[in-house]
This record gives C-alpha cells, structure tokens and sequence, in this order.
C-alpha cells in the first residue's frame, strides 16, 4: 500500500501552513526550506505552478497520492454539482478522514493505519481499507478487542472539535456518519477550483 512517509514539517512549510495539523517544528519555522529558507527571493509563480501547488496540498493534507487523486476527480466530474466541492467531499467521506474527524486517531496518518491493522468497524463489520468511501448514515466504531489502545484513548481525550456531519457516542466508542459535509462545513484551506482547473487542461 503506497503512501508517503517521508518528512512532513518539510513539506508544511513548503505550503507555508501546518496541513498535517499541530506542529511544534512548523511553528518554531515557518518560512520554507532550504539553506536560504526565509531570505531567498522567491520568483513569481506562473499560473500553472499555483494551481499544481494547490493540488499537492490537497493530496499531503488527505493523505492520496496521484493515481487515487485522478480517481476521486474524474468521479466528482461525472458528478452532478460542483467539481471542485464534490472532490473534496470525497476525500472527507474516505474512512480514514472520518476517523481522524471522530477523534479516534490524532492525526490521518494515525487513523490511516488503524484502519489498515483492523482496528476500526463500519457497521458492525471490520474494515482495512483506509480509501472505503462512507455513505450518510454509516456507523464508524472501534473493534472491540482495540477499545483500551492507549492511542485511541488519548487520541479521544485531547479531541475537543465538533463537526456538524459526524455524531459520537462516547461510551460505545462509535459515531454516525450523518451526511457529506457542504463545502462550507469543510474545515481544509483548499483552492480546489484551482485543481478542476489544472486537471481541465
């Protein structure tokens, strides 16, 4: 299963916001890499450089590499509505999202593989497949065996964000993927027509 695991306070700066969430490093540094980092002049990017820059965040910030990207596109524009807003709502319907949006794990990297080691269930039954696309109404639990994972435990206690689409039951360790969130509800500093308009060429 391909991801990217390489340096991530990196590539947040390269964006110059914490896409990964929390960052102590980021904070400390946030200005872009490099030997010259905060002094370099940077040039003028060119139309297509923006747009691609915005569609890499994308892809950093969920987690999908290129292949799985085009995917999710080419299914939002077959779509009826918005290209841009059926993309993203997409990305926040992968089971790996909603898990992380739950609380469950602290970070979508974190959620990405408790999902993957079967700790998670969707209506009742265990799923590995961080990309399975929720529908409304679908209930995202912890498997049983996994409800004392100190991770899960911590992960729940230091979550205080409430989102309107996802209800949680705290003391049955699940929640109810009510609907697809609306653009508005999405949380993401995301340019996403810029993306329809990369891929549109």
């Amino acid at each position: 299963m391909a991801r990217y695991t390489g340096p991530q306070t990196k590539i947040a700066r390269k964006f110059g916001e914490a896409i990964f969430g929390e960052d102590k490093s980021f904070a400390k540094k946030n200005y872009p890499p490099g030997q010259h980092g905060i002094n370099r002049k940077r040039a003028k990017h060119s139309e297509y450089a923006i747009q691609l820059q915005e569609k890499q965040k994308a892809k950093y910030t969920y987690g999908i590499l290129e292949r799985q990207f085009r995917n999710l596109y080419e299914k939002a524009r077959r779509s009826r509505g918005v290209t841009g807003e059926i993309l993203l709502q997409l990305c926040e319907s992968r089971l790996d999202n909603v898990v992380y949006r739950m609380g469950i794990a602290p970070t979508r990297r974190a959620a990405r593989q408790l999902v993957s080691h079967r700790h998670i269930t969707v209506n009742g039954e265990v799923v590995n497949i961080p990309s399975y696309t929720l529908k409304a109404g679908d209930v995202v639990g912890v498997r049983q065996k996994s409800k004392s994972l100190s991770v899960i435990e911590n992960s729940l206690s230091a979550n205080s964000i409430v989102y309107e689409w996802i209800t949680w039951n705290t003391e049955k360790l699940e929640g109810t993927f009510v609907s697809v969130p609306q653009r508005i509800q999405i949380p993401e500093n995301i340019k996403e027509q810029l993306i329809v308009e990369l891929y549109s060429k």
